[in-house]
This record gives structure tokens, sequence and C-alpha cells, in this order.
């Protein structure tokens, strides 16, 4: 079965959604009122040093402060953070990591500027290669390209200074795709330093892509044999940024104007519900149990209803290998990040303890975020810590229920606002009605008839037929 990539596109939110085999992999959502800021620059001001922890707070224009890590300073090994940071200052810095929770986002004073195959840093000694090409004779044939090409570029004073690092797409790619990427790249960097230069504080001097188009610089592997696009327009946007960055991709772009939703083939839909569930049953009749906290993750993993056909270890051996292969996906469907502790099933058998995380790590080497696999500790938990660079699915669709005072999560009333915008659209594809009730609690009808009035009125202009709320 071939692997695609699905791209949903209404006037609120963009889902990606990347299938392997029939089933989900990863889901990317971003919504029009709160596009991440991941890669984000910034022309900010330093509102607060904290001498304790090497660290500054950094106001770059958002309702929370940002942080900066000394660490992440240019030229600060072995300096005091106020050697380098005082109150007041002007500091240019770029986004790492999403605000998440009452978190605000993390940020660096270490520049980059991506392409399809290479990232620029102005402040870069040495170029690199991608940690992830892990074949030798491939990462030392793009090392001699890079050094080539900017053996050729020394000379010209008219090019900006820095280095770059080759990305993992880039592996197998001629010498032209990279000198293409290198100039655009310079393009880019000499428009940003006038901007960083001209503009205030705190101010946005450069924007990442929008999702359609991430996806195409960052996500596109040479597995992928489609990708299926709903909207007319966001497609045109893809195939002009293809001509210019990746013509290769562009036959692959197919538009999608079937009756059925695009999210609903593979079950997408029914997937990303279950990805909100606290359990996750495995077929053999085990599950899976997930805890979310601000500190880690925890998964717990039982047997259930599953008993075997032969003994007790032999079927806890094969309820850990199905939940190593299923909370691997679970990971990267739910974006789970941070601290990660599984509890598998104990087993006695030394051989299946070493299948089980054989089978683990294979599942993990899928993710496209860093992941790194620690080993089993001294109570037979196995962590994993996976990168967090911005909020899970949880933290983005949920909120705090208010009935046990945020012990659980419920779907946020802009959650439900759109997915109620979807119901009405499919069954106004599949059925001919004269008008539309809405039965809602009041938190949503509320945010329907307020925030979500312009898209209601588009909504009704799409379909021409009347939508009506009533408070159930």
């Amino acid at each position: 079965m071939s692997d695609e990539i699905l791209v949903n596109v209404t006037p609120m939110e963009t889902r990606v959604a990347i299938i392997n085999n029939g089933m989900l992999q990863e889901v990317f959502i971003e919504r029009t009122q709160s596009r991440g800021i991941v890669g984000n620059i910034y022309n900010g001001k330093v509102v607060r040093v904290l001498p304790g922890m090497q660290a500054a707070f950094v106001d770059i224009g958002l309702e929370k402060a940002s942080f900066l890590h000394v660490n992440d300073l240019q030229n600060a090994e072995g300096k005091d953070i106020r050697e380098l940071l005082r109150e007041g200052q002007k500091i240019t810095v770029q986004v790492n990591k999403d605000p998440i929770s009452t978190k605000g986002a993390r940020v660096s004073e270490k520049l980059s500027v991506s392409s399809r195959y290479l990232v620029y840093m102005p402040d870069l000694q040495t170029p690199g290669i991608s940690q992830r090409i892990d074949d030798d004779v491939e990462r030392e044939r793009l090392k001699g390209l890079l050094t080539d090409m900017l053996a050729e570029e020394a000379d010209d004073v008219s090019k900006p200074k820095g280095n770059y690092i080759v990305r993992t797409a880039a592996e197998g790619v001629g010498r032209a795709e990279l000198v293409k990427d290198m100039a655009f790249l310079q393009r880019l960097w000499k428009v940003l330093r006038d901007d960083i230069k001209q503009k205030k504080m705190p101010s946005c001097v450069y924007q990442d892509l929008a999702i359609p188009e991430r996806v195409l610089r960052d996500l596109m592997l040479a597995d992928i044999d489609k990708i299926r696009v709903d909207s007319r327009e966001t497609i045109q946007r893809m195939q002009a940024f293809c001509d210019e960055f990746v013509p290769e991709v562009k036959p692959l772009l197919e538009w999608y104007p079937g009756g059925r939703p695009i999210l609903e083939l593979y079950s997408i839909e029914d997937d990303l519900q279950r990805a909100l569930s606290r359990k996750v049953d495995l077929k053999s009749g085990g599950y899976l149990i997930f805890d979310q906290t601000e500190a880690m993750t925890t998964i717990d993993v039982n047997t259930g209803g599953y008993v075997g056909h032969r003994n007790l270890e032999d079927t806890i051996f094969k309820t850990n290998l199905e939940a190593a292969t299923s909370l691997a996906r679970q990971l990267r469907v739910r974006n789970l990040g941070g601290i990660i502790i599984i509890d598998f099933i104990d087993m006695q058998d030394e051989e299946h303890r070493r299948q089980v995380l054989r089978t683990l790590e294979k599942g993990l080497a899928k993710d496209h975020t860093r992941t790194a696999l620690t080993g089993v500790t001294e109570l037979g938990l196995v962590q994993v810590v996976r990168k967090r660079t911005r909020e899970s699915l949880e933290q983005m669709l949920c909120e705090d229920c208010q009935t046990c005072h945020g012990r659980g999560k419920i779907k946020s009333a802009e959650t439900v606002c759109y997915e109620i915008f979807r119901g009405i659209l499919r069954e106004a594809r599949a059925y001919e009605h004269g008008a539309y009730l809405v039965l809602a609690s009041q938190l949503v009808v509320d945010r329907l008839l307020d925030e979500e009035s312009a898209n209601v009125a588009d909504l009704e202009d799409f379909i021409g037929k009347p939508v009506q709320f009533q408070v159930e």
C-alpha cells in the first residue's frame, strides 16, 4: 500500500496527516488564529536577567516573555550571563520551542534559516552533515560537495558569511540542487539582515513557512507516493512552491475534490478521536494507559482480556511486543514530548526483554522528531526522551475539565466548533436539507455567536442554508 500525505484545509485550520501502510503515523494541526511560531525570528528586549539560573526572559511581543538560557547565546562558553546581557538590551532571537501551558517560548540567539536541503547559520564556524544520514560514503560525498561550494564562495565579498548544515533530505541529491538552495538562502539572509537592523523591538522579523509549504520542505521522504490536498487554492500555492524549490515533488501533488471528507480516508478522524483517549486497545485484547502530566508522560502496558494459547510468559511477551509497536506510533500521533516512562509487563526471559526493546527501537527509528531510548531502569521501567518542539495533540485540542478541577481533559470549545463546521459540511455534501440546528453547550454556542461568527456566516454562504444554534 502506498504512503501518502493528506492535507485538509478550512478557513479555521489546516490539518496534515502522514499515512504509512494505510495507518496514521503523524498529524500536524495549524490553526489560523494560533499558528506555531517555531522558526520565527524576533527583535526582542531583555526584561529580566536571572544569574542563579544563568538565563534571561526576553519580551518578543507575545503574551508571555520567552526564555533564553546562556547556552543559547553566541560566544557564551565559560561566561556569566551578566557579562552578556543586561535589562533593556535589544537582542535578536529565534524560537526553538512554542509556548506550552504556562511556559513561554524557548528562544536562542543562534539564528538559522532553512531551505529544502540546507540550513544556513550566519554564526556557525564549521559546516556539518545531518546525523540522520548514517551512510559514511554518502556523508563524505556531501561533505566534499559542501566544502567545494564554500571554497568558491569564500572570495566573493558580496556573499554573506556563515556556514551550512546539510539536511537529511539532501541524501542522494547532486551539486546543482545544493547550489540552488545555497543561492536562495543567501538572498533570504540578506533581506532578513536588513529587516533585523530596521525593525524595532519587540517585533517579528521573519516568519516560517505555513504548514502546507513546510510539508514539502521538511517531510518529503523517498517513500511518499502521493500528496492529496482538498483545497484548490492551497494546492496552487504548493505547486508554486514546488516550481521554485522542489520541482521533482510537483507530480506527486493531487487535488482531492471527493464528496467524502479527506481525513475520513483510512479512518483518520477516528484515529484522532482515539488519540485523545487515555486508553488504547491492542488487537490482542491488551491495552495501553497514557497519563500525560507537565513533568512527564507514563505509559502502562496491560494484558487485559488476552490469555494467549501457551503460557503466561508467552502471553506477556506477545502483549509487550504489540505494545512496543503501538506506543511508538502513538508517540508520533499524539506528539508526546519530554520524558516518557513505559511500564511493560515484567518478563522473566532475558531474550524476550531484548526483543521487546529492539521492537521499540525499530518503531522509534521511524520518528521525524529526535528520540533517545535510555534503556531499562532499576525498577524495570523503560525511559524514552523525545524532543518537545510543539504542543501535544491533547494540549492543542483539549482544555482542563472544570468539574474535576483539571484532573481530566475535555475538548476545548474551539475544537468542538471546528468539529461542528466539518459535520455540517459533511451533511451538506451528502444530503439536501432546508436548514441546520446545532445543539451544543453554552460555552460552544457563545463562541459560535462571538469569535466564530464570521466563520459561521461564511459557512452559511457556502452551503446556501441557514444555521441556528440552541443551548443544550
